[in-house]
């Protein structure tokens, strides 16, 4: 059994244009979907998964671990990289999906077999301009109010959101009102039996993300989300210590080498390794493996494709310390439209069932994709009031 070709297929959707992976085997009707979305660097990822597919062509599908180490290391340069590592994802992610189509069985099944029996998704209610707040005092925080029961009207027992605004180095005491009282506005709304989380997008300073990470730490937040760079792992660490509220971090990290000193420096409670990121599938595992050692939930951050998705719920189904699925539903109105999917959703709770199909349990309908080409995403500009660059 072969490799024959490596394709990938760009669909504009919205915001990002998601990344489909497609590796064709010598057999008839065999092939694996895998997801490498992106965003605004989706010619840079294409190109990455063509130069690896010269590593690929002629070789053995089953062999998934031999192959993602020659995508890693035989090219000089490791796959570390942000572009690299999605490409590597995005192959690894469609490996697997072959060979649980090979033996006739979920992927779940290949690493073990079902640890529970649903999974719990959340989903995004975006974030607010923080100057509206400044003019009225109460929209932002009345919206996010309406957002939150919107959510929970639809379902989910569970929502994140952008609560934490754009702040310099050090602000004084606005950004900090702002945030408690969006949060407050959103807890008022749903009452206590649901969980809320507040995504920082890592945008604040270290002191700043302590100071909100304080501040929201009454309203009980079932994480708290990059308070500041990873690059800075150090403070995650003093923040994670300083609050009783669950720290959480990760979706920028690429491989098991990232994760192992943010578990090394006992800097979060739970880490967000997103699959078509860190190395896939494989990789995702072995980040598991060592978050295990740790004692540390894993929920994966998702905000993309549904290839990414099925991809996610499967190895939440083999991973005893998975928590929780971010979840997209509303990005674009003909998500349904691109994919087939194995598993089933239970709308009340928002949970899903096991994916009875094999490999990743998804078909794309390709005749969709072509309806939505691909577009240059529109580069985030943020800007603080005095005109220097922030972060988006």
């Amino acid at each position: 059994m072969k490799i024959t070709g490596i394709e990938t297929m760009v669909c504009h959707a919205r915001m990002r244009n998601w990344i489909f992976v497609k590796i064709i085997t010598d057999q008839p009707g065999l092939w694996g979907w895998g997801e490498a979305t992106l965003e605004w660097h989706t010619r840079s990822v294409v190109g990455a998964i063509e130069d690896l597919s010269t590593l690929l062509i002629g070789e053995d599908p089953r062999r998934i671990e031999h192959l993602w180490q020659m995508m890693y290391r035989q090219h000089f340069w490791h796959g570390n990289g942000i572009v690299r590592g999605t490409a590597i994802s995005g192959i690894d992610i469609a490996l697997w999906d072959i060979l649980g189509k090979i033996h006739g069985v979920p992927c779940h099944q290949l690493w073990g077999g079902k640890v529970r029996d649903s999974i719990r998704l959340y989903c995004h209610l975006g974030g607010g301009k923080m100057e509206d707040f400044y003019e009225t005092k109460i929209n932002d925080a009345g919206r996010f109010g309406d957002l939150a029961l919107a959510a929970v009207e639809d379902g989910f027992t569970a929502f994140k959101s952008m609560a934490v605004p754009e702040t310099m180095a050090l602000e004084g005491l606005k950004p900090i009102l702002y945030a408690e009282s969006c949060v407050q506005a959103m807890r008022e709304a749903v009452g206590d039996d649901i969980d809320i989380m507040v995504d920082c997008h890592a945008r604040p300073s270290p002191r700043m993300g302590m100071l909100f990470a304080k501040a929201l730490e009454p309203y009980n937040l079932y994480f708290f989300e990059e308070p500041c760079w990873p690059e800075t792992m150090e403070d995650i660490a003093l923040i994670q210590r300083s609050v009783k509220t669950p720290i959480a971090s990760g979706e920028r990290l690429i491989g098991v080498h990232g994760f192992r000193d943010m578990l090394e420096k006992r800097a979060v409670s739970v880490i967000q390794p997103d699959i078509t990121h860190c190395g896939g599938l494989s990789e995702v595992r072995k980040i598991a493996a060592l978050a295990e050692a740790y004692r540390v939930a894993i929920a994966p951050h998702n905000p993309q494709g549904p290839v990414s998705t099925a991809a996610s719920i499967e190895f939440g189904f083999s991973c005893s310390s998975y928590i929780i699925c971010e979840s997209v539903h509303s990005d674009v109105p003909w998500r349904n439209e691109v994919v087939t999917e194995g598993y089933t959703l239970q709308k009340q709770g928002r949970t899903v069932g096991p994916n009875t199909k094999p490999g990743l349990g998804i078909e794309i309908d390709e005749d969709v994709v072509k309806k939505h080409p691909f577009q240059q995403e529109i580069l985030q500009r943020s800007f603080y009031k005095d005109g220097s660059v922030g972060d988006w």
